[in-house]
């Protein structure tokens, strides 16, 4: 009898993937993230393991390869995975529940939202300070009409994040670069392809909003360190709200 070789330390688990279940159909990229976020917890996966192939996950969950790809794509945008065609899909994060309350996906949507707000933040923050010092009149006058739409879209009780959206724009436009807008938005992009409403908040940064007319008025003056202080504050409030949410689903 002949032994069999060793298997390569590179070599997938064969178990891993043995708790993927099949998805519903219609199933969104949500549910298949969060159907990988849950096997890679019960199987204890480190930074650095390797997930299945994308076509062994797919026939798991009972759905096109092409859903699994794209879901996957999220998650790297994320920074919750690295892709090498030679290496495959390899864990970047801890995905792991560190807290016998907190569910295993909410953690990892709410540390993915912290690490893409980590990266935005200096780039905001100079997108404003180069807005403030560049800005035209109509630049200018533009981003305090976006300010006042955004402020009767919050005053009203509406869906503000439209116009919130808009407002930001008007910034990056006006900051004369036209790589600050393209780099926030490709951050952002990655995240809201998945979570739609983060932490289920649909309007997480709420008590932001009211600060925006006045960062309008800083950028408008030409004030750059007013502006930069604003846009700070402005993220702060928004991390904090993130971190409040984790505390209390933590407490649970």
């Amino acid at each position: 009898m002949t032994n069999s070789p060793p298997s390569s330390p590179d070599s997938p688990d064969q178990k891993v993937g043995n708790s993927l279940e099949a998805l519903p159909p219609g199933s969104t990229n949500r549910d298949v993230l969060d159907a990988l976020a849950r096997m890679i917890d019960r199987e204890g996966m480190r930074i650095g393991d390797r997930l299945p192939p994308e076509v062994e996950i797919a026939q798991r969950l009972g759905i096109g390869r092409a859903k699994v790809r794209e879901a996957l794509t999220s998650w790297q945008s994320m920074g919750i995975v690295v892709r090498n065609k030679k290496a495959g899909t390899r864990l970047a994060a801890e995905v792991a529940a560190n807290a016998i309350h907190l569910p295993v996906t909410l953690k990892l949507e709410a540390e993915s939202l912290l690490r893409t707000h980590a990266v935005r933040r200096p780039l905001e923050v100079e997108a404003v300070r180069l807005a403030a010092k560049t800005r035209s009149a109509k630049d200018a006058a533009l981003i305090t009409t976006r300010a006042e739409e955004l402020m009767q879209s919050y005053d009203a009780g509406e869906d503000w994040r439209p116009a919130d959206d808009t407002f930001h724009r008007a910034i990056y436009a006006a900051c004369g670069n036209p790589l600050f807008g393209q780099l926030i938005l490709q951050i952002q992009q990655g995240f809201k392809e998945v979570y739609e409403a983060p932490l289920g908040k649909p309007h997480l940064g709420h008590e932001s909003i009211p600060l925006h007319p006045l960062l309008a008025q800083a950028i408008s003056d030409g004030n750059e360190t007013e502006a930069a202080r604003l846009m700070e504050e402005i993220l702060s409030l928004v991390e904090a709200e993130i971190r409040v949410v984790l505390e209390t689903q933590n407490d649970g």
